[in-house]
């Protein structure tokens, strides 16, 4: 039995995942940096989250153009490589996010 037309079919639909989630989360760091600002602003405190949220949103978009990139191309082994890293920037992202969640509360929370 073959099962390379399914694993082609289920890494597409990974990397299709990716994409959309990767581009959703960018937009969600750039309005939290949006938000961030204002409360920064009106407590005349400054913090470093807006940074961190940053380089978040430019890990995610990395991701973004990684798993694009893997769709569009038509060399099989150049895909999976690309899936991989992608993947794995995607779970950095994430787990990036959530320490950025936990430092953004914490911060607030002193100051």
């Amino acid at each position: 039995m073959n099962n390379a037309p399914l694993r082609r079919t289920l890494d597409q639909d990974i990397c299709v995942h990716i994409f959309t989630a990767s581009a959703a989360m960018v937009g969600v760091c750039i309005t939290v940096i949006g938000l961030l600002r204002v409360v920064i602003t009106l407590r005349r405190a400054d913090l470093i989250g807006d940074d961190l949220l940053a380089i978040n949103a430019m890990l995610y978009l990395v991701t973004c153009l990684l798993s694009y990139w893997a769709l569009r191309t038509r060399n099989q082994q150049r895909n999976h490589t690309l899936e991989r890293i992608s993947d794995t920037l995607f779970l950095l992202a994430l787990t990036l996010t959530t320490l950025n969640a936990g430092f953004i509360t914490w911060a607030m929370s002193v100051t």
